[in-house]
């Protein structure tokens, strides 16, 4: 945000003052969201509240902004390839009505539209959650399709760790001695293997897996 202007000269200027405002309160709330979602979860998992959230305080957080314009040959093209995010959870909000993100069913691998609902976040599970929680919590594969007559907009919002976190299974989930299925790695090496690796599917995942 230092780089947006704080005291605009011009319109223009203001007219992006203003969209600094409105994204920094979006990103602080969907930000307070993220955190709740995490201690809900980690209760869920028998942990205390906090385990995995303080591992955001300080974290990274990141918001795009997606548009996808309308294509008379939408079954020739796709808005965005399959994959599973790397962060910890992304909430996405479907801006407008029109169809598009779907995300591949556990059971046949069929493809499930995700029927935009105004006023809700849609949340995913990224590949640092499953692997932090050993595979309890699985990441989800999605993708992005375009529609033949009309535009669509969302805006994902993703949360991480700390840059200096340690991406592994956490020693309060394995307490039980279970089997260990993901490797250990430092937060910067994690992110460095994610990006130098093809979007496909949860291909990275697998790479990240001991067996």
């Amino acid at each position: 945000m230092r780089f947006w202007p704080d005291k605009p000269a011009n319109l223009r200027l203001a007219s992006l003052f203003v969209f600094r405002l409105t994204l920094d309160k979006y990103s602080a709330a969907v930000k307070e969201v993220a955190d709740g979602l995490l201690g809900v979860m980690s209760k869920n998992l028998g942990l205390e509240p906090g385990v995995i959230a303080e591992k955001c305080v300080g974290g990274i957080q990141a918001v795009r902004m997606n548009y996808y314009p309308p294509c008379a040959e939408a079954h020739k093209v796709v808005g965005f390839a399959p994959h599973s995010d790397s962060d910890l959870l992304t909430l996405v909000l479907q801006v407008n009505e029109v169809q598009g993100l779907q995300i591949r069913g556990r059971g046949d691998g069929r493809w499930v539209p995700v029927k935009p609902v105004e006023g809700a976040l849609v949340v995913n599970v990224g590949d640092i959650f499953e692997i932090f929680t050993n595979g309890r919590y699985r990441s989800i594969e999605h993708r992005a399709m375009i529609n033949t007559e009309k535009e669509r907009l969302s805006v994902a919002a993703f949360h991480s760790p700390i840059v200096h976190a340690t991406i592994g299974p956490l020693r309060e989930v394995m307490a039980h001695g279970e089997e260990v299925l993901y490797k250990t790695v430092d937060h910067e090496t994690f992110m460095r293997l994610f990006f130098s690796a093809k979007l496909e599917g949860k291909s990275f995942l697998q790479r990240m897996k001991l067996t």
